[in-house]
């Protein structure tokens, strides 16, 4: 059986205004896409609401097909560029289900009814029947370039609508668009004041080059503009709701294909990026040829088991923990972005670092399974905080820093590589860049610097971030990652400075409330309800938040008395609805709760561990568009899922120790990198249980390479050694 089989990219799929109320969405997309690739070719629903994929599984109409999508994603998204629609017969000239562009003059626009009966998506391809026209439309992708095949009805109207001015949560500035015979080529221009990311507050701008052909030559095109269309002899135009209708006679069951190549370089690199990966309108060796690849990116891990729901679950999670960071590399190996282009040859931009949700789970298992982006991410992120003079970007998206959450996780993931020898990067530049950021310095290099720590006395002298205990804790783990590279460093100096502070995490136990808790200016500690409460928490309240100290989980404990904190812990899960959109006990929903189910390990109780990670991935994850408790994060949900199902947490960014749970599958085999990773035993490393996981949930003793395994730990320099790890399993 082949892993791509077991992929379901409609598990997700629902975002805004879902069917049921108790329930999240995991605002993920179904549509074609390619291992890290730059095209994300799939279907829209909606140009509206929290729907920031375009795609929600609870809506009935589709309005098109576009090149790019975000995946997993809250604050309404962005992209969603060059939509693409098949029709039949005449139309309304607005899709009907935009409302950031409202209708003029129609009513029901040009979007079509649809039945997920007919609905096909897969790794590397998606498919529809599109009920108002009788077309079925198809997609599928290479790095680069996606291709669309749609089979019309005979008519003599059948029709292509190019939506150029359209992009989730908001609109394009301008376009840019020109036709020659069966080519068209063009600039989508996206800035901050159409919208997009925070609906514009994520300040994220860019450029989207494309140059697609038609496998037939339309018998008519046409220009339209705000709902009427223009002189039908232009075939240049720049506008600001740039729109072309393209006409065809077709024979019943007639294909055309629309092939595109795209990029944020220029149009010669869009060009160059179709004939390098595409230059055929062959669509079922373009499917082939991405069913491929994902063949061999999912090949990463190899698991065996006999429940066909877990194997469904892990490869479509290991499926979304490889869609980003993506790419932004052209064929030639040139970059854009905020760098101002240039050949890059050492390395693979990406965009779309979600680091405030990624760095806790996602970037553990990248780094067992997939290094080489590890290090691309850290050269990228490492990049643009040269070019701005700022901090490593904390929620990055085509180059720019939205500063969408908070702490300071790239620091975090760049440390953390270099502490396990992914370090093919100017290590000693990125320590400098990041001690800047952690000491939030004014200037560096001569000129000013801008920094995501806090800049004034208080925070410096006292480390802590007045009147938030999420930003304090945050910064504090960053803190910690300081530590642990100035030592790696032997920057000894540095290093104290920075165990110091992060000790002074204890100064924020309120003993009268018995957890943590936000401080004023002056250092007293503010009023707070009860642990419920949620003032000074981003996403958490302070039984959640309370528990972020993953670097002193012993210590933790003590200010809570050992007792009392694993009395709190066994009922911050009791009081929990996995399957919810939030908790106010453990929400597996949102990040901050992530890898709590580990810390019995810490505390000699690795039984509770086996059993509420078990209890968290049955019921928080399921078959169905429904499947994700909440959004899936970039990949961070997908890679939580996957990582336990091996058997493993990082419970602590930058401490080498992977947590071990009893796994999901009877045998899991990692396939090991010997360019970042030693492989001194084996190329592989193999998690074997000796019987049956599902029927004996817990661990009753531990071999590694054949030798007793007493802790319920294991460090990344044994799993990437390669070699075995045997879990004899009990009842």
């Amino acid at each position: 059986m082949k892993r791509i089989n077991y992929v379901d990219p409609i598990i997700g799929t629902v975002g805004d205004e879902q069917e049921q109320s108790t329930h999240g969405g995991g605002k993920t997309h179904p549509g074609a896409a390619y291992p890290f690739g730059m095209v994300q070719l799939s279907p829209d629903t909606t140009t509206s609401g929290d729907n920031g994929t375009g795609y929600n599984y609870c809506q009935s109409t589709i309005e098109g097909f576009s090149f790019n999508h975000m995946s997993g994603i809250g604050w309404y998204g962005d992209l969603g560029n060059l939509q693409i629609m098949p029709i039949v017969g005449e139309t309304d000239l607005r899709s009907g289900s935009n409302e950031e562009v409202p209708f003029n003059k129609g009513t029901l626009g040009w979007k079509s009814p649809f039945s997920h009966e007919n609905e096909v998506a897969g790794a590397g391809y998606y498919s529809v029947f599109l009920d108002r026209y009788k077309i079925k439309a198809e997609a599928t992708v290479s790095c680069h370039t996606g291709m669309l095949r749609f089979t019309y009805p005979k008519s003599k109207e059948s029709g292509l609508i190019f939506n150029f001015s359209r992009r989730i949560a908001g609109r394009a500035d301008v376009e840019s668009v020109s036709i020659s015979g069966n080519r068209i080529e063009g600039t989508i221009t996206c800035s901050p004041l159409g919208g997009g990311f925070g609906r514009g507050h994520g300040g994220i701008g860019y450029k989207l080059y494309f140059c697609l052909e038609l496998s037939k030559e339309p018998k008519f095109t046409r220009f339209f503009e705000n709902e009427a269309f223009l002189d039908e002899s232009i075939t240049c135009l720049t506008g600001e709701d740039l729109h072309l209708l393209a006409y065809f006679d077709t024979e019943e069951n007639e294909e055309i294909l629309v092939k595109c190549g795209v990029s944020y370089v220029d149009i010669e690199g869009a060009v160059n990026n179709l004939n390098t990966e595409c230059a055929h309108f062959d669509f079922d060796r373009l499917r082939n040829e991405a069913e491929a690849a994902w063949e061999n990116a999912l090949g990463c891990i190899t698991v065996q088991g006999s429940n066909e729901t877990d194997l469904t679950l892990f490869y479509t999670c290991l499926y979304h923990t490889l869609l980003d960071p993506r790419t932004m590399t052209d064929c030639d190996g040139r970059i854009n972005c905020v760098l101002d282009g240039g050949f890059i040859s050492n390395y693979n931009h990406r965009t779309m670092f979600s680091g405030w949700d990624v760095y806790r789970s996602e970037f553990p298992l990248l780094t067992l399974i997939d290094p080489e982006c590890v290090n691309d991410t850290v050269k990228s992120l490492l990049n643009i905080a040269i070019f701005k003079n700022s901090s490593l970007p904390r929620w990055e998206l085509m180059g720019i820093d939205s500063k969408c959450m908070v702490g300071d996780p790239g620091l975090i993931v760049m440390a953390d590589a270099y502490l396990k020898g992914i370090d093919k990067f100017n290590y000693s530049l990125a320590y400098e860049m990041c001690l800047a950021s952690a000491l939030a310095l004014g200037e560096q290099c001569g000129t000013a610097f801008n920094s995501l720590h806090p800049e004034y006395s208080q925070y410096k002298d006292s480390a802590f971030v007045k009147n938030s205990l999420s930003e304090t804790l945050e910064f504090l783990m960053a803190d910690y990652a300081m530590a642990k590279l100035a030592i790696a460093l032997d920057e000894s100096e540095a290093a104290k400075y920075f165990i110091e502070r992060v000790g002074t995490y204890k100064s924020n136990y309120n003993k009268e409330l018995g957890f943590m808790c936000p401080r004023d200016e002056n250092g007293n500690f503010l009023s707070v309800k009860d642990e419920y409460d949620t003032v000074g928490c981003v996403e958490s309240n302070i039984f959640q938040q309370s528990w972020f100290v993953p670097y002193d989980i012993k210590g933790l404990c003590e200010l809570f008395g050992k007792e009392r904190a694993i009395s709190l812990l066994e009922r911050l899960f009791e009081e929990a609805d996995f399957t919810r959109l939030w908790n106010e006990a453990y929400n597996h929903s949102n990040e901050p709760c992530h890898n709590l189910t580990h810390y019995f390990n810490e505390l000699g109780l690795p039984r509770r561990t086996q059993y509420w990670t078990r209890r968290v991935q049955k019921e928080a994850y399921r078959l169905g568009a429904f499947g994700f408790c909440g959004n899936e994060d970039v990949g961070q949900l997908s890679a939580w899922y996957a990582l336990s199902a091996i058997g493993f947490a990082q419970v602590c960014m930058c401490d080498s120790r992977y947590f071990i749970n009893t796994p999901l599958f009877q045998k899991s085999v990692l396939r090991l990198n010997p360019k970042y990773h030693s492989c001194e035993i084996a190329p592989t490393f193999t998690v074997e249980c000796d019987k049956d996981p599902n029927e004996y949930p817990y661990i009753k003793a531990m071999k590694l390479n054949g030798k007793p395994l007493e802790q319920y730990c294991i460090s990344f320099k044994e799993i990437t050694g390669g070699g075995k790890l045997e879990i004899c399993l009990t009842k």
